[in-house]
């Protein structure tokens, strides 16, 4: 039997409740109310996404870019508004919005340091 493709995506993260209200408050997103303790889970689609506390052992202080080589892309509507609020606020755009095959992309480091990238053309 073939794997199907990914259905989940969660990031560790150093604080949850931080990440949680950027999240919330920059991309849109709301909270399920499924999920464990624990962790924050988004009501996502087509595939999960989530923020959880760090595992054992694992530790980000110090590092600039967790996840480094993983790509984390979302398709959102009002890209260049969720641009535009990111930079009002103080928040790190990575590369600018640009016009591609994917509609108008681009990405920002979240609280943790994670490379996001929103495009709108699904």
């Amino acid at each position: 039997m073939p794997v199907t493709g990914p259905d989940f995506v969660s990031l560790q993260v150093r604080d949850l409740d931080a990440s949680q209200a950027f999240y919330e408050t920059h991309l849109g997103l709301v909270r399920s109310p499924a999920g464990p303790p624990h962790a924050v889970v988004f009501t996502t689609t087509p595939i999960a996404f989530a923020l959880r506390d760090l595992l054992p052992d694992t530790d980000l202080v110090g590092i600039n870019q967790p996840g480094i080589g993983t790509a984390v892309w979302m398709h959102a509507t009002g890209v260049q508004e969720i641009h535009d609020g990111l930079v009002a606020a103080g928040h790190t755009i990575v590369s600018a919005p640009v016009e591609g095959p994917f509609g108008l992309t681009f990405t920002f480091a979240d609280p943790d340091g994670y490379r996001i990238t929103l495009h709108d053309r699904a």
